[in-house]
């Protein structure tokens, strides 16, 4: 007798089989799902330490972790190792300090081209500059040379995502996240320790701004994520990191929020910043230098941004507006 035929004449056991069947596809299917459930959970632990203060510090926990159970938010270690490596090789470098250059203009963006531009964004913001400059203090001159400098007048803000970088920094203020990432692996214990408190502090560091980005975003009804940084986290057509947006930033719109990447919002907290280093027309350019300084912490970069504006007070000069 074929097995067919004996399974024809036995129709219970037929019926037993494909109940059998249906069990198992139903375990199969299960199992497909914890797995999918696997995978974002596994994810959030990682995480969960930094939403757990955040959370502490009085942020909305639903939606911080909301936040970072994102699934396209990946831990980037590498951001705070090759910080890290850079300080631990200029620490262990043998070699003696020569002579320090001479802050210079960095010639650059005194390109006829980029003048020309700067001028001609002077021109199209001169009543709001005006404004600004009775109610700051501070020319439009300057401001437009900053611009230029920092996003080249609003054209580049940065490609990377702030909260990405910021969050990885501040998980990262735990050493042993980014131990395997460091070039050198045996080193006096002292420096270890160094290293260690210096990677905590840079952490810390992220971890401010990483919530002054949260408040900045939550305060313009935008998803962190999904605004651009620089490499570093700096937002916005003036290059603030997030703790300069909170505390600087100013509305010049009129329309109740503080846009960094909106043109006279970013003017207005421009002005605003130099205004409270204590910028004041009638000082002399040592004291202009000292001021411009605190934006950029290169004496370079001050002296570039008066001998822009300079370059564009004169154009103005020359064919007026």
């Amino acid at each position: 007798m074929s097995p067919w035929t004996e399974f024809d004449a036995k129709p219970e056991r037929r019926m037993k089989r494909a109940a059998i069947e249906k069990t198992l596809a139903a375990v199969f299917f299960c199992c497909l799902g914890l797995m999918a459930l696997a995978g974002p959970a596994a994810a959030e632990t990682l995480w969960d330490p930094l939403v757990e203060r955040l959370a502490g510090d009085g942020l909305e926990r639903r939606k911080i972790a909301s936040l970072f159970s994102n699934p396209d938010l990946e831990f980037q270690p590498e951001i705070m190792a090759r910080k890290m490596n850079v300080l631990l090789h200029t620490k262990l470098s043998t070699r003696k300090p020569g002579p320090q250059s001479e802050p210079q203009v960095m010639d650059r963006y005194l390109n006829p081209l980029l003048i020309a531009g700067a001028y001609a964004f002077y021109r199209e913001h001169r009543v709001e500059l005006t404004v600004i400059h009775e109610r700051y203090g501070v020319p439009g001159e300057i401001l437009t040379a900053l611009m230029l400098i920092e996003s080249r007048l609003g054209m580049t803000v940065g490609d990377y995502n702030g909260f990405t970088i910021l969050a990885s920094m501040a998980l990262a203020g735990d050493f042993e996240l980014i131990r395997d990432r460091i070039d050198k692996v045996d080193m006096p214990a002292g420096t270890k320790d160094w290293l260690i408190q210096r990677t905590r502090e840079k952490g810390d560091w992220a971890y401010e701004e990483l919530k002054a980005l949260i408040r900045y975003a939550q305060a313009n009804g935008q998803d962190p994520p999904t605004i651009r940084s620089s490499m570093y986290g700096a937002i916005g057509l003036c290059q603030f990191m997030p703790t300069s947006a909170e505390h600087y930033g100013r509305d010049g719109s009129g329309d109740g929020r503080v846009d960094l990447f909106e043109t006279r919002d970013a003017l207005h907290s421009m002005a605003n910043f130099v205004a409270e280093h204590g910028w004041k027309d009638s000082m002399t350019k040592a004291e202009k230098l000292k001021v411009i300084y605190r934006y950029n912490h290169s004496e370079s970069y001050a002296m570039t941004v008066l001998a822009v504006a300079d370059r564009i007070a004169k154009t103005r000069e020359l064919f007026g507006g």
